[in-house]
């Protein structure tokens, strides 16, 4: 081992709408925040990131802006998410120089532009040697799926900003659909039934945080009733409101039915041969997505397969960028090549 060996990490990274999630070879994930910045407006200078940024959302003073620099799985802000990114590769290195060889996991449907872009903010952070990775490619080796195998699997991936949906054999994509349309827009869809239901304005971590407690894709043996804190749009002023789970699941339906139509799409166009596979096999869903109760039974009885939620859906993706950096000559066939004009 020569002494640049020795100062550099091979490292992989989820970039998430939602959540950024670092894994470093023979470490495991050894970061997993949210994809968070708060800087000063007048500098640009990163004054917090992750669960620090979070914690300011919503409550910032005029001379500091806190924002996602990821939007719909893609970079939204260039030079707000390489300093995150850098940010982030910094806190986890640990004494490390540079990172020779970074694996980065990527919505399935990112354009050329978007992938020159994550390489860019990558290379920029210190990497020598940047590898994308489709996202339910990722997810597949995450759970343990013989993506190698001449067997058809298929992938519900639901994350912040896109729903990736896949079908997987012999190291590619056979198929596949990724919607913008995914754990952000469920919180939207939320934050507007407020406003147009109660006349409440409710901020982001409101309606995640209101998601996550009572958000439901089928009846739930017993409804619940929540108080929710907002301020009214008529008077300005704070006020309180009660409302059900029944309510929140009708606000909720209209992006879990555009889901679950793409997943039929889907499956219309999967070779018979791997949709007797899927069949026999059933849908792995895995994502923050995943952990909204009863969408497994939804998709089930609307596709009529067996669904299953991946054991730890968040980092299913982190944990397979990471097995293919600590394996990358024997995952190089689904990496996502570099496309020559």
């Amino acid at each position: 081992m020569g002494l640049f060996d020795f100062f550099s990490t091979d490292i992989a990274i989820d970039l998430g709408t939602a959540n950024t999630l670092i894994y470093v070879k023979s470490k495991g994930i050894v970061l997993n925040e949210p994809s968070i910045v708060a800087f000063d407006r007048t500098t640009k200078r990163i004054i917090a990131l992750g669960n620090k940024a979070k914690e300011m959302q919503g409550r910032e003073h005029k001379e500091i802006k806190v924002t996602r620099p990821m939007r719909d799985g893609v970079i939204a802000d260039f030079e707000i998410a390489e300093g995150m990114i850098r940010a982030f590769i910094k806190r986890v290195k640990a004494g490390a120089l540079s990172s020779r060889r970074v694996v980065v996991a990527v919505p399935s449907g990112v354009t050329e532009v978007e992938k020159r872009a994550v390489r860019d903010s990558a290379e920029h952070a210190g990497a020598k040697e940047v590898h994308l990775v489709a996202e339910p490619m990722a997810a597949a080796i995450g759970i343990g799926i013989d993506v190698h195998a001449p067997v058809g699997n298929m992938i519900i991936d639901i994350g912040g900003g896109t729903t990736e949906i896949a079908v997987i054999a012999l190291s590619g994509i056979v198929n596949e659909e990724s919607i913008r349309i995914a754990g952000d827009e469920m919180n939207y869809a939320i934050m507007q039934f407020f406003k147009r239901n109660h006349n409440i304005l409710i901020g982001e971590r409101t309606a995640e945080a209101i998601k996550c407690e009572v958000g439901s894709a089928v009846p739930l043996k017993e409804e619940i009733t929540i108080q929710v804190k907002g301020r009214d749009l008529v008077g300005g002023i704070p006020k309180t409101t009660e409302v059900s789970s029944v309510e929140i699941r009708e606000a909720l339906n209209e992006s879990i039915t555009q889901i679950v139509n793409t997943v039929r799409q889907t499956l219309e166009r999967t070779p018979p041969e791997l949709s007797a596979d899927i069949l026999d096999r059933g849908v792995m869903l895995t994502g923050g997505g995943a952990l909204l109760k009863g969408l497994d039974e939804r998709i089930r009885m609307e596709t009529n397969l067996p669904v299953h939620i991946a054991d730890d859906p968040l980092t299913a993706v982190a944990r397979g960028a990471g097995k293919i950096i600590e394996n990358l000559n024997e995952y190089s066939k689904v990496l996502i090549r570099n496309r020559r004009y």
